[in-house]
């Protein structure tokens, strides 16, 4: 879609109210579009203030501001991205990724109450969040269409770059903090927070250049470790630290307690996006580390061999689901069927030691599914394992590996 089809058109915008979101507000109302702003409340710890948002957004032109309630969601969609063990790349666990598919799920059935069908966003054409909207609102409202400026060669034309469009809100007296030599830009939710663009485009720029908002850096962390409890149940977190929880307050009390150790603070990766270019992030995750990692550990007790390597297949898939888009398709129900499969046996409680930067496995309790036996894994002369009948195992192992030698496929 162009501006030009929609003069006089009412449009669904998903803005954050920082500068983009003002600039292509303001933009839209001077081109005869009536903007209906949606902001979401994902747990942002940069942003507390939620009114100061629709005010902002309501000064650039905006008809009218919708608050969608999103914390709930976004912690069950964080949940599975935890039972999934869903890293894209190395340990990014996806916090912007899922992000956009609790947001744009719950814009559409907000749509859809309000009899919109323009779906609009801000995201720019060499980004992954512009495929997530678009690929998202196809697969759950195909009759609405999509409206991205970045896109839109007048808006291009407008606004080559970010400087104009700080000129641009100034000379409309816009109230956005952007500033010309702003070093990079954030996104944040309850999950985590991804820094990007800007001075972090330079592999120069190191990961600690960036100002951390959910915790410390390791080397600035308390010099004592920290104990850390958690205990699920059928794959959810109940208790942290003894105290009972919600799913909410579970990511908000481990994202306290974790990042004040420096624990998921500065991760760099220079990853794939999905438009065929590489981009270089830094990110925040204290909460979802240390929750992944102490359900890791779970695992670890109760996937036997072939349930573990079936497992670490649908990590892998589910970790790219969500980064390029497809959390809704048929294959990533699929997938996340077999996960809550496994999650129904992931009770048990976790301890750990937090220190630097670091997450050290203390001790595991009171897991009913537990597969390890102490006494069959014991070298001292417990249990009933005969080390003798590995004899029979090994013979039948031997044949093949002989013909590997006598047929001169290997050897010295």
């Amino acid at each position: 879609m162009k501006v030009q089809d929609l003069k006089g058109k009412t449009v669904a915008f998903a803005g954050s109210g920082g500068l983009d979101s003002c600039t292509i507000t303001r933009w839209l109302t001077n081109q005869g579009v009536n903007v209906v702003c949606f902001t979401a409340d994902l747990g942002q710890p940069d942003e507390e203030d939620m009114d100061a948002v629709r005010q902002r957004m309501l000064k650039a032109g905006a008809v009218d501001f919708v608050l969608l309630p999103v914390r709930e969601a976004i912690a069950e969609d964080g949940l599975k991205v935890i039972q999934s063990q869903a890293c894209y790349e190395g340990r990014y666990w996806n916090t912007t990724g899922i992000a956009r598919c609790s947001l744009t799920k719950a814009m559409i059935l907000e749509m859809k109450q309000r009899g919109l069908t323009i779906f609009s966003h801000g995201a720019t054409g060499r980004g992954n969040d512009q495929v997530r909207f678009q690929l998202i609102t196809n697969m759950l409202a195909p009759e609405f269409e999509v409206y991205a400026p970045w896109r839109d060669e007048s808006f291009l034309a407008r606004f080559p770059g970010r400087s104009e469009m700080i000129d641009f809100c100034q000379e409309n007296g816009l109230p956005v903090t952007a500033t010309k030599d702003k070093p990079y830009s954030t996104d944040a939710n309850l999950l985590g927070l991804t820094h990007e663009s800007g001075m972090l485009e330079a592999l120069t720029t190191p990961a600690q250049f960036v100002k951390p908002i959910m915790g410390c850096y390791p080397q600035d962390a308390p010099d004592t470790p920290e104990a850390f409890t958690v205990r699920f149940e059928k794959g959810r977190p109940v208790s942290v630290n003894g105290e009972s929880v919600n799913l909410v307050d579970a990511f908000l009390k481990t994202n306290a307690i974790a990042g004040k150790h420096g624990i998921g603070i500065g991760t760099h990766l220079v990853e794939n996006r999905f438009v065929g270019i590489k981009s270089r992030g830094v990110y925040e995750s204290p909460g979802v580390e240390t929750l992944g990692t102490c359900y890791a550990y779970l695992l670890q007790l109760i996937l036997d061999r072939r349930a573990r390597e079936f497992y670490d297949q649908l990590s892998l898939l589910v970790a790219k689901q969500i980064y390029q888009g497809y959390w809704f398709d048929r294959a990533t129900q699929m997938m996340l069927a077999a996960i809550a499969n496994t999650a129904e046996l992931a009770t048990g409680t976790i301890s750990v030691s937090l220190y630097k930067g670091n997450i050290s496995f203390v001790a595991a309790d009171d897991v009913p599914h537990i597969l390890y036996s102490e006494e069959n894994a014991s070298m001292e002369g417990v249990g009933d394992y005969n080390h003798g009948d590995s004899e029979g195992l090994l013979r039948v192992f031997g044949v093949s590996a002989r013909v590997l030698a006598t047929s001169g496929q290997v050897g010295l």
